[in-house]
């Protein structure tokens, strides 16, 4: 039972502006031992910004915290460790090239006699790793591990500290539902051993499940901060966005064509994916949907070029693509949103204009000298920002990394966008994007199709795909599983072709064996 007498975090009227603009408002929040306090809010809205200043990241321009009923006045991240906070960030801060083992106590290694004590480490490590569900050996280099199990080793990370308050920012994007399952059970651990943690989650339905109460922001200001029974998923919309959103996905308003844009033949790569066969039309919203480890994200890296394949063909509009790269694929107008938009889809130091622009700069450099027309690439960019109402200060001055990460994946598809593709493949564009700015994408997504671009989407969501799709194809093991048109979308079914199972319903095509030379899978 939380002690709300006692917080353990206690802010009082902190303000924080970038730019000329006001991130958190007068903003007054506590946190108790024992308590799970869930955060929400739209992407922009200040959640991350709150964060930052509890963390030492930032500091306030005004107003007063408190923690453990002292004076608290982080300057660095290493003042809030110091003091017993640990953070679980959606953007995943380890060194891909050490070890879990070294992330996790890269700066507190156990001695013995004056030496790393590389015995204990490993003990600890496997201890950290039991706790929460992972079976990988310490000396594992992170690199070689899925975003899924690097959020684990995260979470291994900060129960390793020991600390007292925990924030849990989106961590649950990049895992399955046996994992999130799994880190439920560990924060309810954790809460019932008097640890104060703050989940912050764009998924409503898990911060009921999970909370004793709930703090809205909007627009950098606290909406509400109430126990969970005065909450329901209508009136947490209506506090994120200020009004009520009566369906989540738009409605589908054009066909495909029979024209096909994109086709794979006999695809493979040993180990990865196996004989794929696969067409997108034009004007057609495809799902690909799959567990971790399906294959999945590897096919659509392979199609744009980012990985190689070893066998079978990829045709564009009916021309093989002789040699698949990531410059013959923007040449091919394919776009790709990748799912790592801070290591992958963004430079993150330089500024939002430059951003948007990337992909598109030959089309802005058309004098014999190829000098780009800095003033045409900032109006056509400004364009962009508006059509997906980004959220920013002048996006000639502020960087991409000052963004929230859904603003900062709204740049990833702004910059595509900007390069009219007519093959739009996006891998996981949703992931830590609030409702009303799903929404927004959902619509910029039927709109291409609208206007004949060929949209593959990869996603862990089954529900969004079948919310936004026409079709949607299962990987498994690295095959294609099986194939459902949206008059046979059903969760049970679809979930059921993704764990192999063998009794799929006879109007459900099964297309891992035996598919004939002229299907269309």
């Amino acid at each position: 039972m939380a002690d709300t007498t006692n917080p353990i975090l206690d802010i009082r009227n902190v303000s924080k502006a970038f730019f000329g603009i006001a991130a958190v408002k007068d903003v007054s929040l506590s946190a108790s031992e024992g308590e799970i306090l869930g955060l929400i809010g739209q992407n922009g809205a200040g959640k991350s910004t709150l964060m930052n200043l509890i963390g030492g990241v930032v500091q306030p321009d005004s107003g007063e915290m408190f923690f453990r009923g002292a004076p608290y006045h982080p300057r660095t991240p290493a003042d809030a460790n110091k003091v017993g906070i640990a953070f679980i960030h959606q953007e995943l801060n380890l060194f891909t090239n050490l070890t879990i083992a070294e992330n996790i106590f890269i700066d507190n290694f156990p001695r013995k006699f004056g030496l790393i004590d590389k015995t204990a480490i490993k003990q600890k490590t496997r201890d950290l790793l039991g706790a929460v569900g992972l079976d990988m050996p310490p000396d594992t280099q992170i690199e070689r591990i899925s975003p899924g199990e690097r959020q684990l080793v995260e979470i291994a990370k900060a129960l390793y500290q020991d600390a007292a308050l925990i924030i849990f920012d989106e961590p649950t994007t990049s895992l399955t539902a046996r994992e999130t399952e799994r880190l439920f059970a560990i924060m309810q651990q954790l809460r019932s051993q008097g640890k104060a943690l703050i989940y912050i989650s764009h998924i409503l339905n898990d911060v009921l499940k999970l909370s004793e109460s709930i703090a809205v922001m909007r627009d950098g200001q606290l909406m509400a901060h109430e126990p969970v029974a005065l909450f329901s998923v209508n009136r947490m919309i209506s506090l994120m966005v200020g009004r009520s959103i009566e369906q989540l996905y738009p409605p589908r308003t054009s066909t495909p064509s029979p024209e096909i844009v994109l086709e794979l033949d006999g695809v493979s790569a040993a180990g990865i994916v196996e004989n794929i066969n696969l067409a997108l039309h034009k004007g057609e919203v495809l799902g690909l949907f799959g567990l971790m480890g399906s294959g999945r994200t590897e096919l659509a890296r392979m199609i744009f070029g980012l990985e190689s394949f070893e066998k079978g063909e990829i045709r564009v509009e009916g021309q093989s693509i002789k040699d698949p790269s990531p410059r013959n694929s923007i040449r091919n107008r394919i776009a790709f949103v990748t799912e790592n938009r801070r290591e992958e889809g963004l430079l993150m130091s330089i500024d939002i204009a430059n951003n948007i622009g990337l992909v598109s700069l030959p089309t802005f450099s058309r004098t014999p000298l190829e000098i780009v027309d800095r003033r045409e690439l900032l109006e056509n960019a400004q364009r962009m920002a508006a059509v997906l109402q980004l959220k920013s200060g002048s996006i000639q001055q502020q960087p991409a990394k000052s963004l929230s990460g859904g603003n900062q994946q709204k740049v990833v598809i702004a910059k595509w966008l900007l390069s009219r593709p007519s093959i739009f493949i996006m891998d996981e564009p949703t992931r830590g994007i609030d409702v009303g700015a799903k929404y927004e994408i959902y619509s910029i997504i039927n709109q291409l199709a609208v206007e004949g671009s060929g949209v593959l989407i990869i996603s862990s969501e089954l529900e969004e795909l079948i919310g936004v799709c026409d079709r949607i194809l299962v990987m498994s093991r690295g095959e294609i599983y099986g194939e459902f048109d949206r008059a046979a979308f059903q969760d049970e079914r679809i979930l059921r072709a993704a764990f192999r199972e063998n009794d799929l319903p006879a109007d459900v095509h099964h297309v891992a064996e035996g598919v004939s030379d002229d299907a269309t899978v």
